[in-house]
């Protein structure tokens, strides 16, 4: 009983606590709502701040809460480059706004295509006159050619800027999976189908290396036409060409190189940069502390300034991330949930859709359900348009072909035309670990497929047989929706990777142009004038999810660094191991038949790449490679 006793006392004591700490908590926010300044979410005559803390992605991912608080780390913040382009846009004609503030001390980067947007939509704020500050202690790719369209990019003179360029290495998994006696069955139909050659090979094969050379050249190409486009004055031959005796000229003073290639325009801390925007902007009356200036969120703005539903509506569906079977998304393309959205919006009476595909394409199942029911609206007469992001290839492509219209960018990267499926099978292992097989078979399919005992040839031969039946399916719906013979699909396929430009010379894409030029398309061929409207085509952000995220996130006011020039450079460790860990779950996984462009360098979202960088094959990587 005393022991029972103490337990009771114990539980009690426990429960006590809790109140406590609840109470706490509840007092401790009346105050701050008692207390606070004006409410961050109003919109504020001064500046619109754009703290990009994050990536920029097509389609933000809901926040999974158990899945935050399981890996103990915040999510990465995502930006939809849609929202930050109609900030931009309405922040451009807003006489309340009078400056742009760009901080991208935290930012992590966003497609090729989505950077340019962005870009394009600073040009249009400068063009009303306004100014632009940008402000970062270091400058990557991304980041520099988003600063390359303000009127003032600052650094900080501990930090710098380096541009890499497109590129870089792949893993090859051949060597281990031999020492593992892992047998990875490899069906494919390509030639440059190089997705499996991780699974089979040591290095890369001569037709991917030559895909990757092309598509890499032009990417980059069109990198430094639009950084010297954005900065004229920008000596960007000599900081790519050469890195090392621009650095050396500077005494490996990284933030002072910079400056004196064109790539800045004033060395300061964020005190310096903040007191800049002070003078341009005024001093903040309600804000406490030195260096503060009114100014309004990215959340706020857009809260205050919604996108038009006067007229007829165009709807647009997004198909964003990698395409899988199920419910899956926003952020990956769920075969079943946007096959659900666009059969629920048939009831909507769209005068037309625009189909926005950001996605290394995937499973070839999701990608045909999505593509039936896309071709259920065409069904209907209307109009239907493609726009491509950053990568629409393979799983991508496929979803494209009911269009009657493709938009790209000369930097996107689509094509990949071809499928293939991976299967891993363990004979070798099994009998390393003293583990054999037998049975007594009536047909040389039973007991197929067998991972331990191995595949017998004609359990191969079907399956090489079903891929290339697969393949032939694909090249059909690629050749009727683009009037292309079959010998004429094959030859743009084989699983090769173009860009936009020679996509567009081999009919693959019929015009340069973003979702705006789409749409545009899409109204002109339904013939609705100016009386239309986007409507976007799924669940806006839950409540919930916004909340969570600003509590896990923050909301923008943070002022600590994203680190120097070497941090960022080394801020590919999580992403290294999560496409270690991506990679095993291709090989290990329960997938189907692929159509993905495993090659295409397409970013993936952030919250994808954090789930994949905490879960249990990516800790048994980081064990593994320390």
């Amino acid at each position: 009983m005393q022991f029972a006793g103490k337990v009771w006392r114990l539980l009690v004591g426990i429960k006590d606590g809790l109140v406590l700490v609840f109470m706490l908590l509840f007092f401790t926010a009346l105050f701050a709502v008692l207390t606070a300044r004006p409410s961050p979410a109003a919109v504020r005559d001064g500046a619109l701040l754009l703290d990009l803390s994050g990536v920029v992605v097509e389609e933000r991912t809901e926040i999974d809460p158990i899945a935050a608080l399981l890996s103990g780390t915040a999510p990465v913040g995502e930006y939809q480059a849609r929202d930050v382009i109609h900030a931009l846009y309405e922040a451009a004609g807003d006489e309340r706004i009078s400056a742009v503030v760009l901080d991208l001390d935290r930012f992590l980067g966003g497609g090729q295509v989505h950077m340019q947007a962005i870009g394009e939509a600073l040009d249009r704020v400068r063009a009303a006159e306004k100014p632009v500050l940008a402000y970062a202690t270091a400058y990557t790719d991304d980041g520099m050619l988003l600063a390359a369209h303000a009127s003032e990019v600052w650094v900080n003179p501990l930090g710098g800027a380096v541009i890499a360029g497109p590129g870089g290495e792949r893993l090859y998994y051949a060597g281990l999976l031999d020492k593992l006696k892992v047998n990875a069955r490899v069906y494919k139909v390509g030639e440059y189908k190089s997705a499996v050659e991780p699974y089979s090979r040591a290095g890369m094969s001569d037709p991917a290396r030559e895909n990757a050379r092309a598509l890499y050249e032009t990417l980059w190409e069109e990198y430094r036409a639009n950084l010297k486009k954005a900065r004229p004055a920008a000596d960007v031959a000599r900081i790519t060409d050469q890195p090392v005796a621009w650095i050396e000229a500077a005494g490996g003073d990284l933030a002072t190189a910079a400056l004196q290639a064109g790539l800045v325009d004033k060395l300061g801390t964020r005190a310096d940069f903040e007191q800049r925007v002070v003078e341009l902007v005024g001093e903040d009356d309600w804000a406490e502390g030195p260096n503060a200036y009114p100014h309004t969120e990215l959340n706020a703005w857009l809260e205050d300034n919604p996108l038009p539903d006067a007229g007829r509506p165009i709807g647009v569906i997004t198909v964003a991330g990698e395409i899988v079977d199920g419910d899956a998304g926003p952020g990956t393309a769920g075969g079943d949930r946007i096959a659900g959205l666009l059969d629920d919006a048939l009831e909507q009476e769209l005068a037309g859709l625009v189909v926005r595909v950001d996605s290394p394409g995937g499973s070839v199942l999701a990608s045909e359900l999505i593509r039936d029911a896309i071709l259920r609206h065409k069904a209907r007469d209307i109009p239907i348009a493609v726009s491509m992001a950053n990568v629409a290839a393979s799983g991508g492509y496929w979803v494209s072909t009911p269009a009657d219209r493709i938009f790209a960018e000369p930097e996107t990267i689509t094509g990949s035309i071809g499928i293939f499926a991976v299967i891993p099978t363990f004979e070798e292992t099994a009998a390393m670990a003293g583990v054999t097989s037998d049975g007594v078979r009536t047909t040389p399919l039973s007991g197929q497929p067998d991972l331990i005992a191995g595949f017998t040839p004609e359990t191969d031969a079907i399956l090489q047989a079903f891929i290339e039946d697969g393949y032939e399916d694909f090249l059909e719906r690629v050749g009727e929706a683009r009037s292309l013979t079959r010998e004429q699909a094959d030859a743009v396929g084989q699983g090769r990777v173009w860009d936009g430009g020679t996509a567009r010379q081999l009919r693959l894409v019929d015009e340069y142009g973003g979702i705006e030029e789409a749409l545009a398309w899409t109204a002109e061929r339904a013939e609705l004038g100016s009386d239309w409207h986007v409507l976007y085509l799924g669940e806006a952000p839950s409540t919930y999810d916004t909340l969570l995220r600003q509590w896990l996130i923050g909301d923008g006011e943070e002022t600590g660094s994203g680190g120097d020039v070497i941090a960022r450079m080394t801020q590919s460790r999580s992403a290294f191991v999560a496409r270690i860990a991506a990679d095993a779950d291709r090989l290990l996984g329960t997938r189907g038949v692929q159509a993905y462009c495993l090659a295409c360098p397409a970013p993936q979202p952030a919250a994808a790449q954090d789930q994949a960088a905490t879960g249990w094959l990516a800790r048994i990587v980081q064990l593994v490679i320390g």
